[in-house]
């Protein structure tokens, strides 16, 4: 295992890792002044290390800002899909070994929450509070569904055939209701999937095999921590009711939505996504906000207790 410093600007740091062989780099904004321990976000396959900057204006003034490629991400190496989630999971606890940071305010979106909520699972004594967005206990089946046809539509290099089938799997369809800049994010999501390089295109058929194979959920012990999962109102690939049977099983998890946003949520509302982040890391009030639904207690409410643990 090694690690090195890439390079550094500023308050901006990266680092490069390697775990059990595999290479792969962090991106560290530091904060002098926090208001809370360091943020760790993890976000979705299609994401990287630089996808979280549009929300450091909002994020970086209250604390250190993480992000990472993990091994098979981003830049990082190539991972086998025999790989899964506790590998990934156990990457992390690496990178914050190396980096010492002992304690982290967790965000996982999407892919982010399989790996953050693995993570947490595994390696518990870090997490301070855990917020996840568009997330779910269980594989949609519009996305088992989709698989197949995108894998084979990648791999026969139709690009531009995947392309159009996962805008149609992350964006809503436009009937279903107001979203934010649907038109504008559905133009940069397609933008994004033709632009991809062969590495990125084999990583993500890679990934697709690795989360079909080892599923996204193992019914361990939650860290009993401040918890809190939203989705977007209209999300139709991580269903708000899926939001709920996630919080529903986190002890003291809360679960609200987001206005007027589908899967994408916090490319669509950027600002406010940050700033619910950024209340809930910082112990600041989230009820009532104008751009979130109810608030709600899903573990409080399920009648079971051990649908709590």
């Amino acid at each position: 295992m090694r690690t090195a410093v890439t390079a550094v600007q500023d308050s901006v740091e990266e680092r490069d890792l390697t775990f059990e062989g595999f290479a792969y780099t962090c991106r560290i904004v530091h904060q002098d002044a926090p208001r809370t321990a360091p943020l760790l976000l993890l976000g979705g396959s299609s994401q990287d290390r630089y996808s979280w900057q549009s929300h450091e204006r909002w994020l970086a003034p209250l604390c250190t800002l993480i992000t990472v490629d993990l091994p098979g991400y981003g830049s990082s190496d190539f991972l086998p899909a025999h790989y899964g989630i506790d590998f990934l999971a156990d990457a992390v606890q690496h990178m914050l070994t190396e980096i010492d940071v002992p304690e982290v305010n967790l965000f996982g979106g999407c892919f982010g929450e399989v790996v953050g909520l693995r993570f947490a699972q595994r390696h518990p004594e870090p997490v301070r509070r855990i917020v996840f967005g568009g997330a779910a206990i269980r594989l949609p089946d519009i996305y088992t569904d989709a698989v197949p046809r995108v894998s084979r539509a990648l791999e026969r290099g139709d690009i531009e055939g995947a392309a159009e089938g996962l805008v149609r799997l992350f964006m809503s369809n436009p009937g279903a209701g107001k979203v934010r800049r649907h038109a504008a994010v559905a133009r940069l999501l397609h933008r994004q999937f033709m632009n991809q390089t062969p590495d990125e295109l084999r990583k993500a058929v890679e990934h697709n095999t690795r989360l079909v194979t080892h599923g996204c959920y193992e019914p361990l012990p939650v860290p009993d921590v401040p918890s809190l999962v939203f989705t977007g109102e209209y999300d139709t690939l991580c269903t708000p009711e899926m939001g709920r049977e996630l919080a529903a099983t986190m002890p003291s998890a809360r679960f609200t939505t987001v206005k007027e946003t589908d899967h994408l949520v916090t490319v669509e509302r950027s600002q406010e996504s940050a700033d619910l982040i950024g209340r809930f890391c910082t112990d600041r009030p989230i009820d009532g906000l104008p751009y979130c639904g109810t608030v709600e207690s899903p573990c409080a409410d399920t009648v079971h207790a051990t649908a709590c643990r």
